[in-house]
């Protein structure tokens, strides 16, 4: 148990949070009032207070509210404990994190989304067959009932929803619940942004624990992102997971990378005819035999659009 996890479960008795400590032991010096940070060469200063005090002030309004909501506030703790448990550095933590919610809830979310996905495109097939029969019947209830083209064409339309209602409540595969992934990923990845911003800017409240939780952050970074509560002056994994991310603090690009790789390697996976074999999805019309050689001459294809870039 390194100092900090001594420090949040009480090991050692200390005063209130003193500017400029150093603990020896670890030979880790941290400053809260002022934090110097290297940007292209050039010393950068600010006041740890003045950023926390001009954000606290903007923040109001719907953004206040997100971010004192319960489902953040259960996230908050819930990065915490990982961190308390594990004993993990912060960038540890967060991967984890991430890697464990998107496993638990995302992960058979996909798989049953793909699951109602396959049993659609049967369907649809069915009720190819079923419009073809239809439109014979109302062609011959055209003749027996001197129907008009307005009138036929409504008797089709009508018949063709309770066909389609029927072969959806006989499979149990409405297409709204393929929806059920996006209405969880969603919260899910704005609860845990949120979360994030709160322990980087000590939020909703500025206590002991809050501080303490702001200094692991800023030493607990790998490699080029020692401080994960200031933004990457490589442009390293802004630029990885996108441009328009380059001001964004780097616990939040760190999280938003992960969660990305994670769905790429997801999606990778469940195109798998075996995996999706394991996971009890039935055999699509749509489904390819040998899916990554198809990934693959897809990139290749691109590549080769490039003019002068790429030769493969």
């Amino acid at each position: 148990m390194n100092i900090f996890h001594c420090i949040r479960h009480e090991t050692y008795r200390l005063c209130p949070f003193v500017v400029n400590r150093t603990f020896l032991d670890n030979r880790i010096v941290y400053q809260l009032s002022v934090q110097k940070n290297n940007f292209r060469g050039q010393q950068r200063h600010f006041s740890l207070q003045s950023t926390v005090d001009s954000v606290t002030k903007t923040q109001t309004g719907i953004f206040r509210a997100l971010s004192e909501s319960t489902p953040v506030e259960y996230c908050q703790k819930f990065l915490l404990t990982i961190h308390d448990t594990t004993g993990l550095p912060w960038w540890a933590s967060i991967v984890c994190t991430t890697v464990l919610l998107r496993g638990c809830v995302t992960v058979p979310l996909a798989i049953y989304q793909n699951y109602i996905l396959a049993r659609l495109e049967h369907i649809k097939l069915e009720m190819d067959d079923i419009a073809k029969e239809l439109k014979k019947e109302t062609a011959v209830a055209v003749k027996i009932y001197n129907w008009d083209e307005r009138t036929a064409r409504i008797m089709y339309k009508l018949s063709i929803r309770k066909q389609w209602k029927t072969l959806i409540e006989r499979d149990n595969c409405h297409p709204f619940k393929t929806t059920l992934l996006v209405f969880f990923q969603i919260p899910l990845w704005v609860s845990l942004s949120v979360s994030l911003r709160n322990l980087v800017y000590m939020l909703p409240k500025q206590d002991f624990d809050a501080h303490l939780t702001f200094t692991e952050l800023c030493v607990g970074g790998f490699g080029w992102i020692p401080n994960l509560t200031d933004v990457d002056s490589s442009f390293i994994l802004p630029v990885c997971f996108g441009v328009l991310n380059l001001a964004i603090i780097e616990c939040l690009v760190l999280y938003w990378t992960t969660s990305s790789a994670f769905g790429l390697a997801q999606n990778l996976v469940l195109m798998s005819p075996k995996v999706r074999r394991i996971c009890k999805i039935p055999h699509a019309p749509s489904e390819l035999e040998q899916p990554y050689q198809h990934v693959m001459a897809g990139i290749k294809h691109r590549l080769k659009s490039l003019p002068g870039i790429f030769k493969v």
